[in-house]
């Protein structure tokens, strides 16, 4: 049966937990061939075993976005596997909180090299090769918090609206090619960022106690 990705070969960071493993199983029902990039292998077999038994195919790949050769190592294993990539769904994410004046440059740096640099290298190696094919997706996965920011959130909040700011350059960009680029501003998810911190989650008001 013709599926909507039929034929397509999808990038998916973060793809060991959370919305990148639903988001990589859910592209394989449909036919997509995944990539699938994350710091650890161990998880990303675990997404490769499911999609396996629903008869899907992946291929898993050991990622450091915030590492430039780790993530053109990440996309010469994709072609050389599929041979093109059609899709990328900038997924992987990092988060801090803090009042600011107490923040230390280490977690600002480890945050925005994670959701906004790792974003940017994973999609400037997609982008060639998508102009070059004349199609192409990219999708980051942004934050509610880039348009409501919540109290001790300067790092991710930076980092989402930066990365608001990089898709809206990248879509224009992308057009003359046939690449499209957006985002997604999703609220807070289970399991993700905040799991294991689900009690600072509900004192901060960031998710309602079950």
């Amino acid at each position: 049966m013709s599926k909507q990705l039929d034929g397509k070969v999808a990038v998916v960071t973060g793809a060991g937990t959370g919305i990148g493993r639903a988001v990589a199983r859910l592209f394989a029902s449909e036919n997509a061939r995944v990539v699938l990039a994350g710091r650890r292998m161990d998880k990303l077999k675990e997404v490769q075993t499911d999609i396996a038994a629903a008869g899907g195919d992946s291929h898993p790949v050991t990622t450091d976005v915030t590492s430039e050769d780790s993530v053109i190592a990440l996309f010469r294993s994709a072609i050389e596997r599929y041979g093109r990539v059609d899709i990328l769904v900038n997924n992987a994410g990092a988060s801090t909180s803090g009042e600011t004046d107490k923040l230390p440059l280490a977690k600002w740096q480890k945050v925005i090299d994670t959701n906004l640099t790792g974003a940017f290298l994973c999609s400037r190696e997609a982008f060639g090769l998508m102009k070059a094919q004349r199609s192409g997706r990219i999708i980051n996965m942004g934050s509610v918090s880039a348009i409501v920011p919540r109290n001790g959130s300067a790092a991710y909040g930076a980092s989402k609206f930066g990365l608001e700011g990089l898709t809206r350059a990248m879509a224009i960009e992308g057009r003359a090619f046939g690449v499209a680029v957006s985002v997604a501003q999703p609220g807070n998810t289970l399991p993700g960022l905040w799991s294991g911190r689900e009690e600072q989650a509900r004192k901060e008001g960031i998710m309602d106690a079950d």
